[in-house]
């Protein structure tokens, strides 16, 4: 007999851009799930993976399972991805599940296409690895800020007028356009737009630099005089100034929205949809890719032109962002955050105090289920021996298999699950 619910043990990242020690979420689910793990108080804790990819393949916490990692398994045994899984995504699991623990902001990015990706690794393997698109989705686990999606153009217009520095950087005969670009006109809106990101985005670094120092200067002075700087977005100028000084990426905030996520809120980011995350901690699901094209707030390879090509030019408010989960009309514990792309699905699941037997039901696809909140004694015909969930358990799930979990724990239990509903 071999187990096809099995506990993992998963990879963590330690980026610097992590919290750090147990103030990170990462390191406390580590350290919940696995008393034996040591937390370095002051090793930045940034992503915990859960799936299968060649940099962080999830291992098999289970002694009658031959194979180590659960890419390994999978690839002996695909039928457990689910008929239709395994024929659209030819035998591999086709997300990645994550969670981050962001304490500063990570690049300004977006994710190509599936064309363009294609193209992008065709012509520079060395920075784009694969051939597949990277649509994300990012769930709060506590409040979570990020910059997403262009501002409506009035926003971007009120900046310009209240920051020069920013205006000198664009050049008066693109501010001028953008201005006067019409709402009847939305082509008009994103041609205006996309000269104006990127005349910024290409400017002279020592032009920008000396802007940047200017405009830095103004705002610690205002500030010191007790002056309302919003105007000039003064207080996250300064917070990304302080992390990534001289980078041109400090000047994307006034053309991005400032998302901010309540726990348990959304956002989805498309192809070409630009984004940083800035600071708090998160799931996160992902189409299997490494594609990332940045052009700020990093140390990393940047890739201006092809950013500044790509980008969707929408501008929307940042209340659009937002992406609303659905409550499930067969089980009312189960909330559904599904996107508009194929490679996953994630199921926010809350277990009240009151129930104390609860199954996570079947579904026709594997799934990786994380304990964020609660203990439980997890059975199933598919495990054959019991498995104790606690705060930061991992498990993985085959396709049409299901889990009774006899709670134990008073406060009801807090899970997310990710899988692949096609």
């Amino acid at each position: 007999f071999s187990p096809v619910v099995f506990p993992l043990s998963c990879v963590v990242q330690n980026y610097s851009w992590g919290k750090v020690g147990l103030e990170s979420e990462v390191a406390k689910l580590l350290s919940s799930g696995d008393p034996l793990v040591q937390i370095e108080p002051d090793r930045p804790y940034a992503e915990l993976w859960m799936g299968t990819h060649p940099r962080g393949d999830a291992i098999i916490r289970d002694n009658r399972i031959p194979q180590k990692t659960l890419g390994q398994w999978i690839a002996d045994n695909p039928a457990c991805l689910g008929t239709k899984v395994k024929d659209t995504f030819q035998g591999c699991l086709p997300f990645l599940f994550k969670v981050l623990s962001v304490n500063t902001a990570l690049s300004v990015q977006a994710h190509p296409n599936k064309e363009l990706a294609a193209k992008l690794h065709a012509q520079f393997p060395e920075h784009y690895p694969d051939a597949n698109h990277k649509p994300e989705m990012a769930i709060a686990l506590t409040p979570f800020e990020g910059l997403c999606g262009f501002r409506p153009v009035e926003e971007i217009v009120s900046f310009l007028q209240n920051v020069p520095e920013l205006r000198v950087l664009i050049g008066e005969v693109a501010a001028e356009q953008l201005e006067r670009s019409g709402s009847d006109d939305p082509r008009g809106v994103s041609a205006a737009l996309r000269v104006c990101f990127t005349r910024l985005m290409k400017s002279e670094k020592k032009f920008f630099v000396d802007q940047l120092n200017m405009l830095v200067k103004r705002i610690t002075q205002e500030v010191e005089e007790g002056k309302d700087t919003s105007g000039s977005n003064g207080e996250l100028l300064l917070r990304l100034h302080s992390q990534y000084p001289g980078d041109i990426g400090c000047f994307t905030i006034y053309f991005l929205n400032l998302v901010r996520l309540e726990p348990g809120e959304a956002m989805f980011l498309g192809a070409n949809e630009p984004h940083a995350y800035l600071h708090g901690d998160c799931v996160e699901c992902m189409a299997c890719s490494d594609n990332t094209v940045r052009a700020g707030l990093t140390p990393k390879f940047i890739d201006v032109l092809t950013l500044c090509e790509m980008l969707n030019y929408t501008p929307a408010p940042s209340t659009s962002k937002i992406f609303p989960p659905v409550q499930s009309q067969l089980d009312p514990s189960v909330y559904l955050y599904d996107p508009p792309v194929p490679d996953f699905t994630i199921m926010r699941i809350e277990i009240p105090a009151s129930v104390k037997l609860y199954l996570v039901s079947a579904i026709d696809s594997a799934s990786i289920l994380l304990v964020i909140q609660g203990t439980a004694v997890g059975t199933s015909t598919a495990a054959a021996s019991e498995m104790s969930l606690c705060r930061g358990s991992v498990l993985f799930i085959s396709a049409n298999e299901s889990i009774s979990l006899h709670l134990s724990s008073p406060d009801g239990m807090l899970l997310f699950r990710a899988c692949c509903l096609l």
